[in-house]
């Protein structure tokens, strides 16, 4: 069983930023690949990036350029560095992982872009 826990959400201007944690439980978390999704009010759970157990990230055009994601194994976590944001971009941001064959989701770390 994997526990995921976001941190790092928050209130924030149009065009500012925010970092949002995700720290994961468990000794074999180098070896997954990790994700992020977000829901905005009445929308479905959309993913917006992951990065690979390798290391190697991938991004929906709706963040691409403008958010990064990263890991650090040592630590346990993976991070989503949010820059220019944008009103849409309010959400509730979740991390997900799949391990064993089960999906493992956090609890959510609410972002508002709002001025």
């Amino acid at each position: 069983q994997v526990q995921l826990v976001e941190s790092g959400g928050g209130l924030v201007q149009p065009g500012g930023s925010l970092r949002l944690s995700c720290a994961a439980s468990g000794s074999r978390f180098s070896i997954y690949n990790m994700a992020w999704y977000r829901q905005a009010p009445g929308k479905q759970r959309e993913l917006i990036t992951y990065i690979t157990s390798g290391g190697n990230p991938n991004y929906a055009d709706s963040v691409k350029d403008r958010f990064t994601i990263s890991r650090d194994n040592a630590k346990n976590t993976v991070y989503l560095q949010m820059n220019s944001l944008k009103p849409e971009d309010t959400a509730v941001y979740y991390c997900r992982v799949v391990a064993a064959g089960e999906v493992y989701w956090g609890q959510g770390t609410q972002v508002t872009v709002s001025s």
